[in-house]
Formats: structure tokens, C-alpha cells, sequence
């Protein structure tokens, strides 16, 4: 259970910080919230409040705001295709037009694998 409480913290204070670093995006409005609301979830979790059902909602918010950018124009799939995959992190600026989205992309799958984590310790701990 040790783990599970050092991994929540390591997960809240990053997610704050990307909260904190997205503070001057353009869509900051939208990405500050992402952030803080898993971080928050992964917070309370430390102190032994689980919220399934939340993390199973926003989760799936996730995942299909993931597949939209995944499919979008300048996506993630036309980073594949039609740019062949070049680097994401040369600099910090999104210098061309798939890196936001690519970025943004990945952002939210580590979002939401944070959550299924807790998805599946809350549930087995629930089973014990």
C-alpha cells in the first residue's frame, strides 16, 4: 500500500506542475482543469479517499478527447503519416502545426493510465 501512496504523490505533484506550466497556453482554460482534476484525484487517494466512478468519467473523457486529437488534422496520425515522426522535443515552442497535438496526445494517455492505476488498486482493495 506503500507504493500505491508513493506513486499518488509522485503523480499530484507532477500533474500540478504541468497544471502550473500550462498556465500560459492559449488553451490554458481547458488544460489547467485536466490537470488539476487528476491531480486532485490522485491526491485524495493518498489520504485513502477512492472515487471509482470518477476516475472510470474522467477516464473516458480522456481517452475520446485522445482519439479526437489522435485523428484530427495536424494529429497525431498525420504526425505518423504525413510528417513521418519527427522529434517532439527538439524545443519547447510547437514550432509546427502536429507537435501541440501529438503533445496534448500523449499528455492525456499518461492521464488516464494514472487513473486506471487507481481504478484497479481502488477495486482490488475493495475486494479484500
Amino acid at each position: 500500500m506503500i507504493a500505491f501512496i508513493i506513486i499518488n504523490v509522485i503523480f499530484c505533484l507532477s500533474f500540478l506542475v504541468f497544471a502550473y506550466l500550462n498556465l500560459n497556453d492559449i488553451d490554458w482554460y481547458l488544460w489547467v482543469p485536466i490537470y488539476v482534476a487528476v491531480a486532485a484525484c490522485c491526491g485524495l487517494a493518498c489520504f485513502g479517499l477512492y472515487y471509482p466512478k470518477v476516475y472510470g468519467f474522467l477516464t473516458g473523457f480522456y481517452l475520446v478527447y485522445a482519439v479526437k486529437l489522435f485523428f484530427e488534422k495536424d494529429g497525431v496520425r498525420d504526425w505518423i503519416v504525413k510528417y513521418n515522426k519527427p522529434s517532439l522535443v527538439e524545443t519547447m515552442q510547437a514550432e509546427k502545426p502536429f507537435i501541440e497535438n501529438t503533445r496534448e496526445f500523449f499528455g492525456l494517455l499518461i492521464i488516464s493510465a494514472a487513473l486506471i492505476i487507481d481504478y484497479i488498486v481502488v477495486v482490488h482493495i475493495s475486494h479484500i
